[in-house]
């Protein structure tokens, strides 16, 4: 009976010093946002924060044209001897590429010329007559009848002279003609025709078909479709300064389709007059020189144009920039007593993996970058700079003091959080 009595004190004891200390642990919980006592600070991991000279740029996506295109078509009709020229090749200004055969044309430019030997033999004849007829008009023994037809038949002659002269200047072209030549210089497509075909010159009742094109690449067009905003923003830029020009020409970077950079640096124009009523969107249109041919027209590029340079401009990595509820960008800082600050920014354009924020951080803010999550405003840190060794973890001060002591007493002070 006394046992029993016993075994019951002794339970009722010890589940009141649970309750009690289960009371105890609820009074002594920390708010929230704090750390336990006793226990570390939370490490985090920091960037400070330099200003710097930041280059602003705008990306422009746009496609490539050709500078100048020629479709070669043929002036004359005939069949076509040779092509004189390989396909995909580089060709001068008036260089040959085809040959129409000439015979015909002969022909026809040495019966003009024979047609203008008649005609300078009835100028002759006609002259001789009307001097003859010259002295003896004033003795009466020609009629002015007479000699006025003669005069009539020297002006008739003459003008037959300037006829035939037009004949063999129009025969002589035609034979040129035959040797169709190439108007500008640039690279050649896929000839339409071959040798022995029957090609046929351009009439007004319709069009020759082409024969080859030949495209200049060098310089050549980068043209982007941009809202007018843009076009109205890089202007305002170019005339306050802010965008440097040389000689009202802006200078703009390339970017190929691999992402890699253009070796030249091209000029950006103004070109376009008139805005898209459907997208209301304006082309502008840029030039790079392309003396190695890289660049084909229909080729996706972006532009990068720099727009200007912020001297002490202060980025801050993307993954220390969070948004509050109203969506506002955020970002927590460690102050000099090494507690958490929050701050609001205001924030530019991302360059690279950074932001550029123009309010809300100064230079030598310590931003955090790692342990956002554990880390609330007030709350002291343990701070370490990315990539480096903590600047202060109490834990490590501890082993310290306490190396060289027996085992027993380390593994208590590790429990007790030392």
């Amino acid at each position: 009976m006394n046992n029993n009595r016993i075994g019951s004190r002794r339970v009722g004891i010890a589940a009141a010093v649970v309750l009690a200390l289960a009371l105890a642990a609820c009074g002594d919980a920390p708010p929230q946002g704090t750390a336990r006592p006793g226990a570390p600070p939370p490490g985090v991991d920091v960037v400070t924060l330099r200003t710097r000279p930041v280059t602003l740029t705008t990306d422009l996506a746009g496609r490539t044209s050709a500078y100048r295109t020629a479709a070669v078509m043929p002036q004359v009709s005939g069949v076509l001897l040779k092509r004189l020229f390989t396909e995909g090749d580089i060709v001068e200004a008036g260089q040959q590429l085809y040959q129409i055969d000439p015979a015909p044309y002969e022909a026809a430019l040495a019966s003009a010329k024979a047609t203008l030997a008649h005609a300078n033999a009835s100028v002759r004849m006609a002259q001789a007559t009307v001097d003859r007829y010259q002295p003896l008009l004033a003795t009466k023994a020609v009629s002015r009848q007479d000699f006025d037809n003669a005069v009539g038949t020297l002006e008739e002659d003459k003008a037959d002279v300037a006829s035939a002269e037009a004949a063999v200047k129009t025969a002589a072209i035609n034979l040129v003609y035959t040797k169709v030549l190439s108007p500008i210089t640039g690279r050649t497509s896929r000839s339409s025709v071959t040798e022995g075909a029957l090609v046929t010159a351009v009439t007004a009742a319709g069009q020759a078909p082409t024969l080859v094109t030949v495209t200049q690449l060098d310089p050549i067009y980068v043209d982007v479709t941009q809202p007018t905003t843009t076009m109205l923003r890089l202007k305002r830029e170019v005339a306050s300064g802010q965008i440097q020009s040389v000689e009202g020409k802006v200078p703009v970077r390339l970017k190929l389709e691999d992402g890699t950079d253009y070796d030249h640096a091209g000029t950006l124009q103004f070109s376009e007059v008139t805005v898209d009523q459907g997208t209301g969107a304006v082309t502008l249109r840029a030039i790079f020189p392309n003396a190695d041919g890289l660049l084909l027209p229909g080729m996706f590029v972006r532009e990068e144009l720099q727009e200007g340079i912020v001297q002490k401009a202060i980025l801050a990595p993307q993954q220390g920039v969070t948004h509050n509820p109203k969506g506002q960008p955020t970002a927590l800082v460690v102050g000099a007593d090494n507690k958490v600050e929050l701050r609001v920014l205001t924030t530019g354009p991302a360059i690279g993996t950074d932001w550029l924020v123009t309010d809300g951080l100064k230079d030598g803010d310590r931003l955090i970058v790692s342990g956002v999550q554990r880390a609330r405003p007030g709350m002291p840190v343990t701070v370490k700079e990315a990539g480096r060794e903590p600047d202060q973890q109490p834990g490590k001060a501890a082993a310290k003091e306490d190396a060289g002591k027996p085992p027993e007493h380390q593994a208590n002070a590790a429990r007790d959080g030392r």
